[in-house]
């Protein structure tokens, strides 16, 4: 059933997602990817899985990002504005 493309998308032909449209809205939301239809070859359509926009992008990533470490401490590495140097000094 359907065929995939080089990117590793889904094709099926519009007369396939007609026939099969219910089972083939049932694996798009279990397996989480889209499925573009065709007619004669041609793309004419895509079926994505629904997701609900944010409505608000603070705390987006929340918990999806580890500190490993102490954040705070300072590193071994002298700052330029410590040196009295500047960028375009060693030129």
């Amino acid at each position: 059933m359907g065929r995939h493309n080089v990117t590793g998308i889904r094709v099926v032909e519009a007369s396939e997602f007609k026939t099969k449209c219910l089972k083939l809205l049932d694996e798009v939301v279990k397996n989480r990817e889209e499925i573009v239809i065709t007619k004669n070859g041609s793309p004419v359509s895509r079926l994505v899985p629904y997701h609900e926009k944010p409505k608000s992008l603070f705390g987006i990533d929340k918990g999806r990002f580890e500190i490993q470490g102490d954040v705070v401490a300072p590193v071994d590495v002298e700052w330029e504005a410590q040196t009295g140097r500047t960028w375009d000094a060693n030129q």
